[in-house]
């Protein structure tokens, strides 16, 4: 079974808008059977961009920059970790999320992103340095 990040993208805007009942009840239901059978490994909404940094390296240097961030179009509201056993499966999973909102909060919009996670130690970085320390 492959993992996948969920990266939810919408208009900050939303954080100020009531959401529907129906929204919370359905979305409830979903998370808790998702989280039962093993699909879903965790999920979480965002706080706002004004609690954010983005901490940039560029041309050597390394910047810190505090939210809010105005120019944004879109932000990250929020994130899930899935497991499937095919993109097909994981797309049909974000699908059922996105098919929630439309349904109970017709205003709602946003765009999901799928990413599958790299599970090798040789592909991903992060965890050959964590194996090497965990080795010393």
């Amino acid at each position: 079974m492959a993992r996948y990040l969920m990266l939810i993208r919408h208009v900050e805007d939303y954080r100020n808008a009531s959401i529907p009942q129906a929204l919370l009840d359905e979305m409830g239901d979903f998370v808790n059977e998702k989280l039962k059978s093993g699909v879903l490994t965790d999920t979480a909404g965002l706080q706002p961009s004004s609690q954010a940094a983005t901490i940039r390296l560029a041309r050597g240097k390394v910047s810190v920059t505090d939210g809010p961030f105005t120019e944004a179009k879109e932000v990250i509201g929020g994130y899930a970790l899935i497991n499937a056993h095919s993109r097909t499966e994981a797309i049909e999973i974000v699908t059922a999320f996105v098919e929630i909102h439309r349904r109970t909060w017709p205003e709602f919009e946003c765009a999901c992103e799928l990413r599958p996670i790299e599970e090798e130690a040789s592909e991903s970085p992060a965890a050959s340095v964590a194996s090497e320390r965990a080795s010393s």
